[in-house]
């Protein structure tokens, strides 16, 4: 009720004001819109994001790093691109928060290691230079845990801070939260996009295996490393995405699948063809969740052009953890040789996925790339026969700080390059946000974001966050 009166109220607006959290409230679409007629200006813009990392950032250690003077400098080159009459681009003036492993030219890259305290490429990455294209503009570094992995950063959880954020990408998901920024970019190799986006409730977006490239960024798992991010409204997903994306028929079987019109729509006449997927992680579900989704799948089930069923994956699926790991342990005992010279400076969890990476033979780690490829290949004929797989994005709220996060699907479909969505959709007894997952073929991202685009304006899923209490 609190949110519609606050919604009613901007509506009635003729603008909205700064007082206000523009992040928040409007899409970025929207806020290059008022760019355009002049209703706002890129140093207000950045001072609104300025003005909320200062008044949050001591409490939630969101932000490792962000430079007041370089944020305004940034804003009044945009204001002078605009007063000569160009173009108002896609991210014209919009703050973007940028997880710390990525190569950034104006701020170091730390990569939540002491380690590497102060880094600087001296470089963007590709990505980066992407956004910087369209106009984007870099606050700051956000918090990330050692090396993405799973020791858990300082960030914490603005729902209630004695719970986790999320690892490895959380500092990213709690700025969109916060509305520091409208977006951020973030990284999942198991579940890191996902589930920050379901325990800080925001939207949050893991594009196929491959689509955004990784160049100039921190590497620890080869056939997992996914760069993704998270937004404050979902009508912005598919700008983001489109933008950090590669293009081209350089990358021939992306370009020939995104562009195949036939493959990223539903069939014309015909109903979306949905499963709804326990998988093997439904037990780890607590009872509140399960009846939450359970309720979510019938109010889809009731919408006349979708057919709903449950579904039994491919018995391969089953593996997914036990392949995953393997995968995951031998590669980055592989790729942090050098720091583990220095194992008083790496954390405990670190340490033991060295050891047990250590103990992984070679021929055993090609047999789990084998089991990598047969799980992908078993779950893409799956996809011959549905448009949609819909899951959990995690088992419930999340997990106090000091506790282990509950297997979910995340990791499985990781594991098999799926594009993934997750949306702020429920709120556990005890008031905390968690999410539902929308999975989609390889390569079918536009289907994906076609298909909850169709559950947004439905009213199946929120224009936005799940708004942080008492903010």
């Amino acid at each position: 009720m609190r949110r519609k009166k606050k919604r009613e109220r901007a509506n009635n607006l003729e603008e909205l004001t700064l007082e206000k959290n523009i992040f928040l409230e409007k899409s970025i679409c929207g806020i290059t819109k008022m760019l355009s007629e002049g209703r706002i200006t890129p140093e207000e813009i950045a001072e609104e994001c300025l003005k909320r990392i200062e008044k949050y950032n001591d409490k939630y250690n969101v932000f490792v790093i962000y430079d007041r003077e370089n944020l305004l400098k940034q804003a009044e080159k945009i204001s002078q691109r605009i007063k000569a009459g160009n173009k108002i681009r896609r991210l014209e003036g919009i703050p973007a928060g940028i997880k710390d492993i990525f190569n950034t030219y104006d701020f170091p890259t730390q990569m939540g290691s002491p380690l590497w305290k102060n880094f600087t490429s001296g470089n963007d990455s590709r990505v980066i230079f992407y956004l910087k294209q369209e106009g984007a503009v870099i606050p700051g570094k956000t918090d990330t845990a050692e090396f993405a992995v799973h020791a858990i950063g300082n960030c914490l959880n603005p729902h209630d801070i004695t719970k986790t954020p999320g690892t490895s990408s959380s500092g990213s998901a709690v700025a969109v939260s916060l509305g520091m920024v409208p977006f951020s970019i973030g990284t999942q190799t198991a579940g890191s996009i996902v589930r920050p986006a379901s325990f800080c409730g925001v939207y949050g977006c893991k594009p196929s295996f491959g689509l955004i490239p990784r160049t100039g960024m921190l590497k620890t798992t080869d056939s997992l490393d996914t760069i993704g991010f998270f937004a404050s409204k979902y009508e912005d997903i598919e700008t983001i995405f489109d933008i950090m994306r590669v293009h081209g028929s350089n990358y021939p079987l992306s370009h020939k699948a995104l562009t195949d019109e036939v493959r990223q729509n539903k069939k014309a006449g015909s109903k979306w063809r949905v499963k709804f997927a326990k998988t093997h992680t439904w037990d780890f579900a607590p009872d509140y969740a399960k009846k939450e989704m359970e309720d979510f799948i019938e109010k889809i089930s009731a919408t006349d052009d979708i057919e709903m069923t449950d579904t039994k994956l491919p018995a391969v699926t089953e593996r997914s953890h036990d392949v995953h790991q393997m995968i995951y342990d031998k590669t980055l005992s592989y790729y942090f040789q050098e720091e583990f010279k220095k194992p008083e400076f790496i954390s405990p969890v670190m340490r033991e996925i060295f050891d047990r990476g250590n103990k992984i033979t070679v021929e055993q780690y090609h047999k789990s790339l084998r089991d990598q490829e047969i799980i992908s290949g078993e779950v893409d004929k799956y996809f011959e026969c549905t448009d949609i797989i819909i899951s959990l994005s995690t088992a419930g709220e999340a997990p106090a700080r000091e506790e282990s996060e509950e297997p979910d699907p995340s990791l499985m479909w990781t594991l098999s390059h799926l594009p993934v969505v997750s949306c702020p959709v429920f709120v556990s007894p005890s008031g905390l946000p968690y999410g539902v997952q929308i999975a989609a073929r390889k390569y079918n991202d536009l289907l994906l974001f076609r298909f909850t685009d169709h559950l947004r304006k439905n009213g199946l899923i929120p224009e936005g966050v799940n708004p942080v209490p008492n903010i």
